[in-house]
């Protein structure tokens, strides 16, 4: 679904009527680039602004008491990026750990990192463990940062895992069902998204969850995510409420009934 704009009408909903909100909401962040690039702005100034837009969006999932919440924040195609722009990015998400981590620590968020997180730098590596173990007991959001992440390359490490773990009798190939496989994901005791959005109007999923995504409903809105705040959140809230989820069973069917 592809919306231009923020929903005024009385058909957006009041979030408090409703017990059906998505336990799990993820973002792919976009449109950092083109935010500095209409303002006559260096890249990184998006990038900043982007990371403005992050608090806002973690704020506005703790009001709607929103237990998960994941970011695409570095995906595995962006280390084909240039060398300064890189560069950018990755102090930047130093500087956000490093500053960010206690404020996130009070307000009881934990804070999980899911990807090939050996690709950065032993100081950033270092960074990543420091605010997962400060955070690691907190229980009012799961947040998980998807860094130098990829869905496929996700998959594939999944599969690496059961074949040695069949290679050593430790599972047999008939034993692997879906929920075994799940098993071997990057953070197995997340559940799967309900809820994935994606801005600047980009219609693609672009290598995010591709497991996981299997039944989640996906919105797509066309504001720039440095301009994304707690109304946008809200309303993406009021689209998702408003859907009949089916999981492929005929109406008026429980999910155990398919």
């Amino acid at each position: 679904m592809v919306c231009s704009s923020l929903d005024k009408t009385s058909e957006c909903l009041k979030l408090s009527e409703h017990k059906s909100l998505p336990r799990h909401v993820a973002i792919i962040m976009d449109g950092n680039s083109r935010w500095a690039e209409a303002k006559s702005l260096p890249r990184v100034a998006g990038h900043k602004e982007g990371a403005q837009a992050v608090k806002r969006c973690i704020k506005a999932a703790i009001q709607n008491n929103i237990p998960w919440l994941t970011l695409y924040a570095f995906s595995s195609e962006n280390w084909r990026r240039t060398p300064e722009e890189i560069a950018d990015l990755t102090a930047l998400l130093r500087y956000y750990l490093k500053f960010e981590a206690r404020k996130l620590h009070k307000e009881g968020v934990c804070v999980r990192i899911i990807g090939d997180s050996a690709r950065f730098d032993e100081k950033l590596q270092r960074e990543f463990k420091a605010i997962e173990q400060l955070t690691e007991k907190n229980t009012r959001l799961i947040l998980t940062l998807a860094l130098s992440y990829g869905g496929r390359g996700e998959i594939i490490q999944a599969v690496q895992r059961i074949a040695k773990d069949v290679q050593v009798h430790k599972i047999k190939p008939t034993q692997v069902t879906e929920e075994v496989f799940a098993q071997y994901l990057f953070a197995p005791d997340i559940p799967d998204p309900d809820l994935i959005v994606r801005t600047s109007g980009e219609c693609r999923l672009s290598n995010f969850l591709l497991w996981q995504s299997a039944y989640a409903e996906l919105v797509f809105v066309e504001t720039l995510w440095p301009d994304f705040n707690e109304e946008h959140f809200n309303y993406i809230l009021n689209i998702y409420v408003r859907r009949d989820r089916r999981f492929g069973s005929r109406p008026g069917l429980k999910i155990s009934d398919k």
